[in-house]
Parts: structure tokens; C-alpha cells; sequence
């Protein structure tokens, strides 16, 4: 039985199944966080937001949920450059030409690409909202006053973007790892995936375009102000 389960782990089509797997786990996680991130908008003073960050740092089996989460990405990450790399060896030319009815797509292509940006970014994102020390006004005001800098907004942006790519291809790779991509269904599950990715991209975009551009959506008194001086033109009039 054991010897069975390992000879269809280390196959090709073993390693795709963990993959998609390892990316279903990932995206229901993400649909928590972005559930749970749309907080921020429940007020325009953070509390509900505070609240829900603290409820997850006092919870005493956060530590454990952070580990298996980062066992899985570490899983995903692997078993996609072992599939990335085998693929390249069974086809070591590649395609002159990108036949955009096929199952090469420039999602497909460009998967190591948007991984690796989705990578960076999440590295980032740790930095900035995990390891950073929390401004003592509440963890709202720090996820504001970062995205409502041009640069944190930018990265947010991009990074999105990457997983919105990463996700559009992921999702019919399941399909397609699954034994379910007939041509006759294939176009729908190329508009699903699209149509899930987008709304993924579009719900965490919603964070870094309020921030930046109404900041002042938000009322946390010194420092509400202290970024709306920084978005506003600068007076060269002036009363003379």
C-alpha cells in the first residue's frame, strides 16, 4: 500500500495532484485572509479591524496554523519547479510560437515568473505587516499609513497582480491535472479561473487603492492627519 502511494507521489501525475492539492489549501487560506482584511472597511476607525488582528495573534494555536501554512507553500514551491524542470526536460525546444487555443497559455508560461513575484511580495508582506513593530495606535493604522505611500501601494499592486496570473492558471490546471479539461468544457473553466482570479486581484487591490488615494476614509486622529498632509498639493500661494 505504502510502496503503491510512493511510486504515485514521486510520478508526474502524483506531483501535480499534491501541487493542486497544496494550491487549494493556499487559496482557501487566501479567501479567509481577504475576508477577514475587508474588515478594515466595517468602520472608519479600525476597531474592527484591531479586533480582528488581535483575535488572531491571542489565539494559541496560531503558531502551529503559521507552520502548516508555510509547510504547504514550501510543498507548493517544490513540487512546481520539480514539475516546471521535468517538463522543460521532455521538451528541452520550446515553442516558437504561443498557440493561444491550446493548453500553453501565457498564464502557463509565465507560472515560474508570477510565483516567483507572488514569492518577493509575500516576503515583503511579512516584513511590512508580520515581523514589523506594530504602531502602538492599532495595526490598522499601520496597514493604512504603509499602502497610503506610493511605493507600498505599488508593491501591493504588482504583487496582487502576480497572484491574480498565478491563480487564473492554477485553476484550470486542476482541471486539467483532474482529467476534466474536454474541449468542450475548456473554454468555461478558462472564464471561471479568469473570473475567480479577478475577483481575488480586485478584492485585495480595494486595500491599497483606499489607502492611497482616501486615505482620509479613515479617522485616526493624528496620524489621519499626518497622512492627509502628505497626499495634499503643496500651497505656493499662500496669504502674503
Amino acid at each position: 500500500m505504502f510502496s503503491r502511494f510512493s511510486a504515485f507521489a514521486r510520478s508526474s501525475i502524483g506531483k501535480k495532484a499534491f501541487m493542486s492539492l497544496t494550491g487549494a489549501a493556499l487559496m482557501l487560506f487566501l479567501v479567509a485572509h481577504v475576508l477577514g482584511n475587508l474588515t478594515l472597511f466595517a468602520d472608519t476607525n479600525g476597531d474592527t479591524f484591531d479586533h480582528y488582528a488581535d483575535t488572531l495573534r491571542s489565539n494559541p494555536a496560531l503558531p502551529l496554523v503559521e507552520l502548516g501554512l508555510a509547510a504547504i507553500f514550501i510543498a507548493h514551491i517544490v513540487l512546481g519547479l520539480r514539475t516546471a524542470l521535468e517538463n522543460r526536460e521532455a521538451r528541452p525546444q520550446r515553442y516558437k510560437v504561443l498557440n493561444s487555443h491550446g493548453n500553453r497559455t501565457t498564464a502557463s508560461v509565465s507560472m515560474i515568473v508570477s510565483g516567483s513575484l507572488v514569492l518577493v511580495f509575500l516576503i515583503i508582506h511579512l516584513i511590512d505587516f508580520r515581523l514589523a513593530e506594530e504602531n502602538p495606535q492599532g495595526f490598522s493604522v499601520m496597514v493604512v499609513e504603509r499602502l497610503s505611500t506610493p511605493l507600498g501601494a505599488a508593491i501591493y499592486f504588482v504583487g496582487v497582480g502576480a497572484l491574480g496570473v498565478h491563480l487564473w492558471h492554477a485553476f484550470q490546471s486542476v482541471f486539467q491535472t483532474l482529467g476534466l479539461h474536454h474541449p468542450r468544457y475548456r473554454p468555461m473553466i478558462r472564464t471561471v479561473g479568469w473570473g475567480v482570479a479577478t475577483v481575488f486581484a480586485v478584492l485585495f487591490w480595494l486595500f491599497p487603492t483606499f489607502c492611497l488615494l482616501r486615505p482620509d476614509r479613515w479617522d485616526f486622529g493624528g496620524s489621519t492627519t499626518a497622512m492627509q498632509s502628505q497626499h495634499a498639493a503643496p500651497d505656493h500661494g499662500g496669504e502674503r
